[in-house]
């Protein structure tokens, strides 16, 4: 499952600056259809919703908690917003019949949303279809000259793909109910459906278990999921239309099973609960009648537990080396000709699916479990790519991408957008392949995840994928989706998620006593590292028990300074940069220049920031590099070969990582040096 391996000068233009065609509809995920009306409905202190049709409590919840939702988003706190019957309604919700008594797969979540200036509409074939709609309305909401308002449209809208999941990982770091539930507030508000909980792996097992008590009590480290909690959390997410899947992961990523019953391993214990990160020897035997009696046992009281239809068995990264290091276990396949670890583990998930289907459930596993002898109603959910997922529904089965959605990579939601579950080979299966491909999942392995940045690590970007699984394939434009990514922030934030309201407690613990207005310019325009460099780079090797305190643990995932920076470069290389946004270009660069000065005490007062010194003279350095160039350019001055020379050769340098950080504004001033040199010389040539 894991890859190989004013201090704000800049902020988002309005959408209908930027984008190719008219103003902006707030919405992300985009709908199927929308046709704007004329006017606005005005959001009063006695707005109201009632139900029509088929009503049930969910429903009711949905309204009470739409409503909140509401008097948050527009301050009015104190009214008379309530729920009415129908008639007497200014939102009417229309909902057909009801839903499966437990959320399955592929039932209907479209909804008609129709908004005049007198009332508005929500028809739906089923609550899910409700909810969904309910989440449009309130992104639509705006403030206007007149008061808060929602512009007059009719929507018509239903998801293109009909798994769209979050996973989170809660072996690696635990996360609280609390964490986990304003998680699935963010999933319902950008229309996810799936919450994929990875329950056990080797740093520790998280579910209490009745039948064998030591998984919890030996292999947690007190940290886990009463039985309670689990149902509480899957009532909550069901309120929401989130279906909740669990994993298990075996025969591999197992060492905490190990923990309280070694007699499950292939190898002699005793065991202990994993500190660090990576692939581990342990794993599960796999030729022992007593390992399948005991998941016999276990996958029963789980899929008790959990009513989704889908178990996930994990099944990747089996390095095969205890059983290699086994003479029973080598006896074992020497007498049925198992070859190789592959066809061993094979041997395994044959044994496991017949367990997990005996229990009623549907197995689920990542790439590794792929084998044509597999019953054909497994899942296979692809961290591979493309190619891996078009050869599994090839061969019949059904399958989900997570290639490209890992959000721990820290890539840039641009990057995660561009991809597709429908792209490269994929794209090229008959009907019948691509009606296999289910969806995606967004992952967040938790490796550098706490309580304290983990939303930051999910949101805003899972949004973008968000959009990716719902809109038509067609919706590219990245421009209008970081012009839509930033209100939907907002909104995020708004509804209790703390990627953005963490950061300031984060910088001004780093910073303590010092200037945490410098520290935060830095901050702004730096990211951790991307792909699993963050490992490779570390100085000594990081353990669940090191704390994520430091500024790569503070910072973006991605900088929205340097994104709007560099778009603002392009501008002035192009000569489209007007006046205003030239002065803006050069106080930004001043900032930054100055900006060393001011933080270098701070530095030197806390031992958390002093790896971070060389990035704040790096930035000042870029500061004075900028606006030589931008002097150059706006006097038409001579830049030599050598000064061109030495300022490329630092900024090559300052491109590097350090403090496991990257300096994301470096490119755009190498951009500033190189086309400076060009457009100075050609304003000299024409004068």
């Amino acid at each position: 499952m894991r890859l190989v391996r004013l201090l704000l000068p800049f902020v988002f233009l309005p959408f209908s600056v930027i984008a190719q065609t008219g103003p902006i509809l707030k919405l992300m995920p985009l709908p199927a259809s929308v046709q704007p009306g004329s006017g606005q409905l005005l959001i009063t202190l006695n707005f109201s919703l009632g139900l029509d049709g088929y009503s049930e409590p969910r429903l009711e919840r949905a309204e009470a908690r739409f409503l909140d939702h509401l008097r948050v988003k527009t301050g009015m706190l104190k009214t008379n917003m309530s729920i009415v019957p129908a008639a007497a309604a200014v939102l009417v919700i229309h909902v057909g019949r009801a839903n499966k008594g437990v959320q399955e797969l592929g039932e209907d979540e479209s909804y008609t949303l129709q908004v005049r200036t007198t009332g508005a509409q929500l028809s739906a074939p089923t609550p899910l279809g409700a909810l969904r709609g309910l989440q449009t309305f309130l992104q639509l909401v705006e403030i206007t000259p007149t008061g808060f308002s929602v512009p007059a449209v009719e929507i018509q809208d239903a998801p293109r793909f009909p798994w769209r999941g979050l996973m989170i990982d809660v072996s690696r770091h635990f996360f609280s109910l609390d964490v986990l539930k304003r998680n699935l507030d963010g999933m319902e508000a950008v229309k996810l459906n799936v919450f994929h909980w990875h329950l056990s792996d080797n740093q520790g097992f998280r579910v209490e278990s009745k039948k064998f008590p030591k998984l919890q009590e030996m292999g947690s480290g007190g940290q886990y999921y009463t039985q309670d909690e689990v149902r509480e959390l899957i009532a909550y997410a069901r309120d929401r239309g989130i279906r909740v899947v669990p994993e298990f992961d075996m025969p591999g990523h197992s060492t905490a099973w190990f923990v309280g019953y070694p007699e499950l391993a292939s190898g002699p214990g005793p065991y202990t609960i994993e500190g660090q990160w990576g692939v581990f020897d342990p794993a599960m035997d796999v030729t022992e009648e007593h390992t399948y009696k005991f998941l016999d046992e276990f996958i029963g009281e789980m899929a008790k537990l959990f009513p989704d239809q889908f178990f996930h068995i994990g099944g990747d990264e089996v390095n095969g080396k205890q059983w290699d290091e086994n003479a029973k276990i080598q006896a074992f396949m020497k007498s049925r000709g198992i070859k190789t670890h592959d066809d061993l583990q094979a041997y395994f998930n044959s044994h496991i699916q017949a367990i997990v289907s005996k229990h009623g459930k549907t197995m689920e596993g990542w790439d590794e479990i792929l084998r044509p002898d597999l019953p054909k109603d497994v899942v296979i959910q692809s961290w591979r790519g493309q190619d891996s997922l078009a050869s599994a529904a090839q061969q019949g089965y059904r399958g989900l991408l997570s290639f490209g959605y890992y959000l721990d990579l820290m890539w840039p939601a641009s990057q995660h957008y561009a991809v597709d579950p429908m792209t490269g080979a994929t794209a090229n299966l008959d009907a019948a392949g691509k009606r296999r491909i289910l969806g995606g999942e967004a992952c967040e392995w938790s490796e550098y995840a706490s309580p304290e940045n983990l939303d930051s690590r999910i949101w805003p970007r899972a949004a973008a994928i968000a959009e990716r699984l719902w809109s038509a394939q067609s919706v590219t434009d990245v421009n209008s989706m970081y012009a839509r990514l930033e209100y939907v922030s907002l909104d995020l934030n708004g509804l209790g998620l703390t990627h953005r309201s963490s950061y300031e407690p984060m910088l001004r613990r780093l910073a303590g006593d010092g200037d945490v207005d410098a520290l935060r310019v830095l901050a702004d325009v730096v990211e951790p590292v991307k792909n699993y460099d963050r490992e490779e780079l570390a100085k000594t090797p990081m353990t669940s028990a090191t704390p994520l305190n430091r500024l790569i643990d503070a910072a973006r995932p991605e900088s929205h300074v340097a994104r709007e920076f560099s778009a603002s470069v392009d501008k002035l290389l192009a000569g489209q940069l007007d006046p205003a946004g030239k002065a803006q270009m050069r106080a930004t660069l001043e900032l930054w220049r100055d900006n060393d000065a001011r933080l270098q005490p701070t530095i030197r007062g806390s031992f958390l920031l002093q790896e971070d010194a060389t990035l704040s003279q790096s930035l000042s350095a870029l500061g004075v590099i900028g606006l030589q160039a931008m002097d150059a350019m706006d006097g038409g001055q001579a830049l030599s070969d050598d000064w061109k020379s030495q300022q490329l050769a630092f900024l090559k340098e300052a491109e590097k990582p350090s403090a496991q950080l990257l300096l994301t504004v470096a490119p755009s001033v190498q951009k500033m040096v190189e086309g400076g040199v060009a457009v100075a010389a050609a304003a000299r040539e024409n004068p």
